[in-house]
């Protein structure tokens, strides 16, 4: 089990006695508030903030664990997991953390929700469903109908899918070839292809640039998680972070200008920013409370994110 998984599941250990834990996709389109869950006085809430920082935005007020945001494409409506009723299951809020409604009912561990990019699907991992302690990717409708499995139980743990611009694609992480690699499928989730084949981890998580040709993700082959992008064969793989602490869990701009991603950098693990090309690394978050994977939300309808 890799480090980014060890502090997940310390985290939820320490929230909620019975229980044993930022991939979403970016749309194009002008840049909204990064939401990511943060932990404040012992209680893990989702909270945004604009990407310098300011305005800092409490979402969620339950004294359960809120984590994982993933905005739908319009911006207006974030999906995140939640353990509230006892286990993770996948909910929905709009922008401004009202209307929060619970979308799953598997009683499993369901976590790291992403929409697709035309507002009617929403792909998630899950483990312990019906008692399989393995971790797979299921697709739902928006409303939480119409469950399907995309990800076979025998091939290794399966998550942290990532829905590709145009829809055509989920990215996601599996472990069926040893090693925590990236992969792609179809939405069906026919056509599994593996895109890097290294012996090291691909922890949290894999995303795509706004226009589809790059998947920004995490690779641990320097011995601590650092951000690489590759074009979205698998092709050209490139380190952008060269610090000597754990980066992970990167998420695109909508502008394709900045990835996002969680770092160790100065102890605590905060969000920062850093340019699509890896120049400019700087630290967003205004808190020094443990924080967990970002999203970024495309603008949508309405002033202020």
């Amino acid at each position: 089990m890799n480090f980014k998984t060890t502090l997940l599941l310390s985290a939820l250990v320490a929230a909620v006695a019975v229980f044993a834990s930022t991939a979403s996709a970016t749309y194009p389109g002008d840049v909204g508030r990064l939401a990511f869950g943060m932990s404040v006085g012992g209680n893990v809430d989702i909270y945004s903030v604009l990407r310098n920082g300011h305005d800092l935005r409490r979402l969620t007020t339950d004294p359960a664990f809120d984590i994982c945001p993933a905005f739908a494409p319009n911006g207006k409506t974030t999906a995140f997991c939640s353990n509230r009723t006892g286990a993770f299951e996948i909910w929905t809020m709009d922008k401004f953390g009202t209307n929060q409604r619970q979308l799953t009912h598997l009683e499993a561990r369901a976590t790291f929700p992403d929409v697709s990019p035309d507002g009617t699907k929403i792909a998630f991992g899950t483990s312990g469903l019906a008692g399989d302690p393995n971790s797979e990717i299921f697709v739902a409708n928006l409303d939480g109908s119409d469950l399907v499995r995309l990800t076979n139980a025998g091939s290794g743990a399966n998550s942290y899918p990532a829905w590709s611009p145009n829809g055509k694609q989920i990215a996601f992480t599996s472990t069926r070839t040893g090693n925590e690699q990236v992969f792609l499928m179809n939405p069906d989730g026919s056509a599994q292809t593996q895109l890097t084949s290294d012996p090291c981890d691909h922890d949290q998580v894999p995303d795509w640039s706004p226009d589809g040709s790059k998947i920004a993700y995490e690779d641990e082959c320097t011995g601590n998680g650092d951000i690489y992008v590759m074009n979205a064969d698998g092709s050209h793989q490139t380190r952008l972070t060269t610090d000597e602490s754990d980066d992970f869990a990167p998420a695109w701009s909508p502008d394709g200008n900045q990835i996002a991603f969680l770092s160790l950098v100065d102890g605590p693990r905060n969000v920062y920013v850093i340019n699509a090309d890896g120049a400019g690394m700087h630290r967003v978050s205004p808190s020094d409370g443990s924080q967990f994977a970002p999203a970024w939300q495309p603008l949508g309808a309405g002033a202020d994110g």
